[in-house]
């Protein structure tokens, strides 16, 4: 009996230097979880039962448990680079083979999709070819490197204030080329469909006490001109007349009305330029305008001031915004805590490109390890409660950072010399129960 008990301590002794060496030899290994080997002992049974006496007949190996507790967040370099900060596992696909991780090193492959080192492809929520989102559809996320197709401005929203003091220009008629003509002027830049961008000027003429009239120039020029979407000179008579609309404020200094016969007066109160005619110069001294085919067909300019004021303040636009731009390469990735992944591109846009989703478990602890620092759902473990980062009991996302493994070697360490001296024990155990055996075959 002894050596049975003996042998089943070293046994488990060897056990527990195996896991422990595990532990350790993975110190370094990111989003890895270190075991615990969990022992019970041992006793003898008949068929009645064991006695009120009974001794035990050794110990046995009743599990090697992984301990899930966080790991510690560590910063790099690399964008693609992610770390859970909470409950979760990264899912991912090796060709609808689906296993689950903490580590997060990610990069991309030759077709765009974001991939461990393993090849293994992320798991999200993938988008659209407008950008949207397709929530509840979990799919390889892909990173799309095209260069971002331009957008014509088709909305232009201002805020501005002119100034009540100020008083009509006594110097007529208004010519943008003299200050003394116009009380004051701002520009923004806006896009036609193949992303040329334009500027688009305003100039403000006060005419009487509550009225203003605002001159638009595009590029310096009449918006119209030339009269045709063609090729060719500009007619240089028509060429710097602007567009004109009258703007009313009432006593307390608050846009009123708006009148044009240039631009479309919508029943909001904002205005529409319906016939604008994007041109190119030829960069000669006086330039040669032609139109550039583009924004065909034209495309509608809303323009929206309701908020403007007239208050004894100087001049000032206190917002601005567009939605056109031009066209723009890829410059750089950003995922947030909620996993979105968003791209940077050289036209100042960003566009989303998928969203990271993560897996977690009613009992983390029946998962199947499977190596390559990966586990598989088992029975045990129930199926996998899938969603987005920061939803229900989830954790966060950490963009450039990986997870650290949570050994802590201090601790491994005296575990080492504990397995060591549990191990030696165990063997003079059998040393001593051999040695009395001996001594009764002596016996004469």
């Amino acid at each position: 009996m002894a050596f049975n008990i003996g042998l089943s301590g070293l046994r488990a002794a060897t056990n527990d230097l195996n896991v422990t060496g595990n532990n350790i030899a993975n110190a370094g290994t990111a989003g890895f979880k270190q075991s615990r080997a969990e022992f019970a002992d041992v006793y003898a049974a008949s068929v009645l039962g064991t006695g009120a006496n009974a001794q035990g007949s050794g110990v046995l190996l009743a599990d090697v448990s992984q301990l899930f507790n966080q790991g510690n967040i560590n910063y790099t370099q690399n964008a693609l680079d992610l770390a859970i900060n909470g409950n979760g596992f990264f899912v991912t696909s090796n060709n609808g083979e689906i296993s689950y991780t903490r580590a997060g090193y990610f990069g991309t492959d030759r077709d765009g999709y974001m991939v461990n080192n393993f090849g293994y492809r992320l798991q999200g929520y993938a988008v659209d070819n407008a950008g949207n989102l397709q929530n509840g559809i979990v799919d390889d996320i892909q990173i799309r490197t095209a260069a971002q197709s331009p957008r014509a401005t088709e909305n232009l929203t201002q805020t501005f204030n002119l100034n009540s003091n100020n008083t009509v220009p006594t110097t007529t008629p208004f010519d943008p080329s003299d200050p003394t003509t116009y009380n004051s002027s701002t520009s923004t830049n806006i896009y036609d469909t193949q992303g040329n961008a334009h500027v688009f000027t305003q100039y403000f003429v006060k005419t009487g006490a509550n009225t203003w009239e605002m001159n638009v120039l595009i590029d310096g020029r009449n918006p119209a001109s030339p009269a045709t979407n063609l090729p060719g000179p500009v007619p240089n008579p028509s060429a710097t007349t602007p567009f004109t609309a009258t703007l009313n404020f009432d006593a307390s200094g608050q846009l009123l009305s708006t009148a044009s016969t240039d631009f479309t007066v919508n029943l909001d109160g904002s205005i529409t330029m319906t016939n604008w005619v994007p041109a190119e110069s030829d960069g000669g001294t006086p330039p040669i305008w032609t139109a550039n085919l583009t924004n065909i067909p034209a495309v509608p300019l809303d323009i929206d001031f309701r908020t403007a004021t007239q208050f004894a303040s100087a001049f000032a636009v206190t917002a601005v915004s567009q939605d056109g731009y031009t066209t723009g390469e890829l410059s750089g990735l950003e995922i947030d805590d909620t996993g979105v992944i968003f791209a940077r591109y050289t036209n100042g846009q960003s566009l989303v490109q998928g969203q990271v989703v993560l897996a977690n478990f009613a009992n983390v602890q029946g998962l199947t390890p499977i190596g390559k620092t990966a586990w598989v759902q088992s029975f045990q473990s129930g199926e996998p409660v899938v969603g987005t980062p920061r939803s229900g009991t989830l954790g966060a996302l950490q963009a450039g950072a990986l997870e650290d493994s949570n050994v802590e070697l201090s601790d491994q360490l005296v575990n080492l010399i504990v397995a060591q001296r549990n191990y030696q024990a165990n063997a003079k155990t059998i040393e001593t129960e051999s040695a009395i055996t001996q001594t009764i075959i002596n016996l004469r």
